[in-house]
């Protein structure tokens, strides 16, 4: 629906242009608010289950820890995929 909108103004002159600039904002905006929930979850449910983990084996600690850690990492990667993206779709 907001693709005819875009093209009926865009047919009416400068106006038009701001008000599609506009909504390539809104767009990216959202993109990555919507790309970084997902990376948000993935994060608590990994630490999450590592703390779980740790209570009951603490002997295990170290490598449930190292391996929390590379989660972390391996999911923010996707939060920082989901950035760059909408920046570069931006323009």
């Amino acid at each position: 629906m907001l693709h005819i909108l875009a093209q009926s103004l865009a047919q009416t002159g400068t106006e038009a242009g701001e008000f599609l600039d506009g909504l390539k904002a809104i767009g990216a905006g959202l993109g990555y608010g919507l790309a970084a929930v997902g990376p948000g979850v993935g994060i608590g449910i990994v630490v999450g289950n590592a703390i779980s983990a740790m209570a009951r084996q603490p002997e295990s600690a170290g490598m449930v820890r190292t391996t929390m850690f590379l989660g972390i990492a391996f999911t923010e990667a996707l939060a920082l995929i989901g950035f760059v993206v909408f920046i570069l779709l931006l323009p």
